[in-house]
């Protein structure tokens, strides 16, 4: 690799979604060469402005270092697409909706283009006018935002990004809409919209209402007038239940973003991108990049010392000068970006030029706490935060007015707000950081570390322990390190009452299950205090949360001026993100029970199902107690898929034979989403294999249902001659807890659902 250090992780993560490939798929490029061609492309705009003191091959040098030793990197358009000929670097977009058939249909036709150039889209949907009202131009009656929220959703699932990046949305609907309650459960069934993140806009005047108990007015966007009330206690707590049911949908607060965004002038805000960050006027578009915190802590870490530092101590270990540094060069390295973008639509280059948004973020907060000796629970963790974030904001716009002077301020800029010369018309954003954080080798963001050991299973079924280097690092020092303890630690959600390590090292190495909600938020509000667009992170909550603890940190983050946030119980989801948790006498499970054995004859049915892989035979058969067993076709003998559905065939079989009841055998199969459902000729709807062996389990227990059945044959040849072979399927990229990509585990964070073994994101 010469001169650049990178791990095996980090190295298939650019292998899979970064580096160059031929036409073949062979990769090209090495990870130096991406750097390389990311760094010229974006130092090469220099040359257009000859008052600049830089030349082009001394900032190509500059941008070069700063990503190769990470201390800073750019979304990842940038670094996917920076000197190809698509050279489309923007990460978030803002198409607006208005209310007629060609506005919504040509805002899905630029999605779709947004998406193929590896963006990601948000809109609001609270310009149409609500489900059943009157449409002039038909005599009809209008189906409402949702109708067309799902039309956008099956517009991104077509299109796959390259199989680099896939499509993510954004969909927003004001508090105030008639359709807000379906809006608000239009995510309760999981899978249903999964390429859309949801949030409602709440008001002001929302806020008031629910504080004073008063009811206040819905209004019809097609018109502007009042169509009647709701009760804000009714509406809140039906968003507080579903954020605590399953995570959404999210809050933004829309006055609050519209209130202090410097371009009121320019137009009013309604939308964000996918993962909330980034308050958009419709049209633009922003070029994020983070910068690596746990790269600016001098001397050896705290933890090594075992002990914790405080406040004044921790401060005066930061490298204000490097972090100077680097964060002047990366507001030019984003501002670059700017002029250096191939923009896919003539609207979206008029005003991302005119307002020349940028947005500097971090990554890496959590382990610059970890060697500063602050733990992230801690008090001095939130004034961490905003020391850091204050220095980063106020050395970006000192970097951002120089580079005015020579290059101009940004046309739209209102020198009512900027009494000197600015170049860029926003400078921060802490955006997710999943794929890039990987590469750098940092915490993911502002977010805690999830974990501080776990085990990987591999090719052979080998199982690899990985360990959080700090710890690790930590362990042998201090002389705590043993295998056997790391395999412990790896089955843990905390160690802070793991009496064998020491007391210091269990107070700093905490993770996402120690720390308290509200102290996510005082985190994330120190963060807000001092950017310019809004903070991605995400609320976690233990299992155990009551929507009430939901509701206290909705109301603590209005008034601690927040723009927005996410929460997530954990396990909320019945396709559970990934657990830690270690098993105790208490949990493990009951003792073994004993399947029934099998008669000698057996009588039962096969039935045949159509899925996206081919058509699936499942045959079911009885003894005299009711279901014995199932057997599952599909594909040739010895196929990875008929692999997969034998196997699910037997695990069936033992589980009926053992006692458990049909209908939980179905439920468990039932509704499970690929990314490729079939419609069957009665017009029932095929969701994946899984879901059409519980319905044929289903149908059969219904016995008078019309479909095809095939008595079970002697053999099993006359049912494998017919079946035919298909295209190869995709794996489904809904099933959470594993990824669909490597088999790793997935976390869920930013927004976002993150491989942490080979970089897979997919933001929901």
């Amino acid at each position: 690799m010469g001169g650049l250090q990178i791990s095996e992780n980090a190295l298939k993560v650019l292998e899979k979604r970064y580096l160059l490939k031929n036409e073949k798929g062979e990769i090209v490029e090495t990870p130096e060469g991406m750097f390389r061609r990311v760094a010229k492309s974006i130092a090469i705009v220099e040359k257009n402005y000859p008052e600049s003191p830089f030349t082009q091959e001394e900032l190509e040098e500059k941008f070069y270092n700063i990503m190769t030793e990470f201390y800073f990197l750019p979304n990842s358009p940038t670094l996917m697409n920076a000197g190809t000929t698509l050279g489309q670097l923007s990460a978030c977009f803002v198409l607006p909706i208005n209310d007629s058939m060609n506005d919504i249909f040509e805002a899905i036709k630029r999605t779709a283009i947004i998406h193929k150039t590896g963006g990601g889209t948000g809109f609001s949907f609270s310009r149409l006018r609500p489900k059943n009202d009157i449409v002039k131009s038909t005599g009809g009656v209008a189906s409402g935002p949702i109708s067309f929220m799902r039309v956008f959703n099956e517009a991104t699932e077509a299109v796959k990004q390259g199989g680099r990046r896939r499509g993510a949305n954004m969909g927003i609907l004001r508090v105030d809409h008639p359709d807000i309650m379906e809006f608000i459960e239009c995510k309760a069934k999981e899978g249903d919209l999964a390429n859309f993140n949801i949030s409602v806009a709440v008001t002001d005047l929302f806020m008031e209402a629910l504080e004073k108990g008063k009811e206040y007015t819905l209004i019809n966007p097609r018109n502007g007038e009042a169509v009647g009330s709701l009760s804000p206690k009714e509406v809140f707590d039906k968003m507080v239940y579903y954020a605590w049911k399953n995570g959404e949908p999210g809050i933004i607060f829309i006055d609050t973003i519209n209130k202090s965004h410097p371009l009121r002038g320019v137009g009013e805000i309604d939308s964000t991108n996918p993962c909330g960050e980034q308050p958009l006027l419709p049209y633009e578009s922003c070029n994020l990049g983070s910068i690596n915190l746990s790269k600016f802590v001098n001397g050896i870490p705290a933890y090594l010392e075992n002990r914790m530092l405080n406040f004044e101590e921790a401060v005066s270990r930061i490298d204000w000068e490097k972090l100077r540094d680097v964060v002047h060069l990366s507001v030019h390295f984003l501002d670059n970006v700017v002029d250096a973008n191939h923009f896919p639509f003539d609207e979206i280059r008029d005003i991302t030029l005119a307002n020349r948004k940028i947005g500097l973020g971090v990554m890496g907060f959590a382990d610059m706490l970890l060697k500063l000796g602050i733990p992230y629970t801690s008090e001095a963790a939130p004034k961490i935060a905003e020391k850091v974030m204050s220095f980063i904001s106020k050395e970006a716009s000192i970097k951002s007015s120089e580079l005015a002077k020579y290059k101009g301020s940004f046309p739209n800029i209102d020198k009512s707000i900027y009494k000197g010369p600015m170049r860029n018309g926003t400078l921060t954003t802490i955006a997710p950081t999943g794929s890039l954080s990987m590469i750098a080798e940092c915490s993911s963001g502002i977010e805690p570390i999830f974990s501080l050991a776990y085990t990987k299973t591999v090719l052979g079924n080998e199982s690899l322990l990985y360990i959080n280097p700090y710890f690790e690092e930590a362990a042998k020092e201090m002389g705590f390190y043993s295998k056997e303890l790391m395999e412990e630690v790896a089955s843990l959600r905390s160690i802070k009452d793991f009496e064998s390590i020491p007391s210091v090292i269990r107070q700093i190495f905490v993770t996402t299950f120690d720390v308290e909600p509200m102290q996510h938020v005082k985190i994330q509000a120190a963060f807000q205090k001092h950017v310019d667009n809004a903070v991605s992170k995400t609320i976690n909550l233990p299992n155990d949360a009551k929507p009430e603890d939901i509701a206290t940190v909705y109301r603590e983050a209005y008034y601690m001026g927040l723009k927005g946030l996410t929460v997530y119980r954990d396990g909320s989801r019945e396709e559970q993100v990934i657990r830690v948790a270690k098993e105790t006498a208490e949990t493990r499970r009951p003792p073994y029970t004993v399947p029934r054995p099998r008669p000698e004859t057996t009588k039962g049915r096969t039935l045949k199902m159509v899925t996206d892989l081919g058509n699936c035979y499942v045959t079911i058969n009885e003894d005299e107690y009711g279901i014995f067993e199932v057997f599952i076709y599909l594909g040739k003998s010895g196929s990875q898929t008929m692999a997969f559905t034998e196997a699910i065939g037997r695990l069936i079989s033992l589980s009926v034979r053992s006692g458990v009841p049909v209908s939980e055998v179905i439920k468990q199969l039932k509704g499970i989403k690929s990314s490729n459902p079939v419609r069957q000729e009665n017009g029932e709807v095929i969701y994946s294999v899984p879901d059409a062996i519980a319905k044929a389990i289903e149908k059969y227990l219904e016995r008078g249902v019309q479909l095809e059945l095939i008595p079970t044959a002697p053999t099993l040849k006359p049912i494998l001659d017919i079946q035919k072979r298909v295209k190869k399927g995709e794996e489904s990229e809904r099933l959470y807890d594993i990824c669909p990509e490597c088999g790793g585990r997935l976390v869920y964070q930013e927004g976002c659902f993150l491989c942490v073994d080979c970089g897979y994101s997919r933001c929901e």
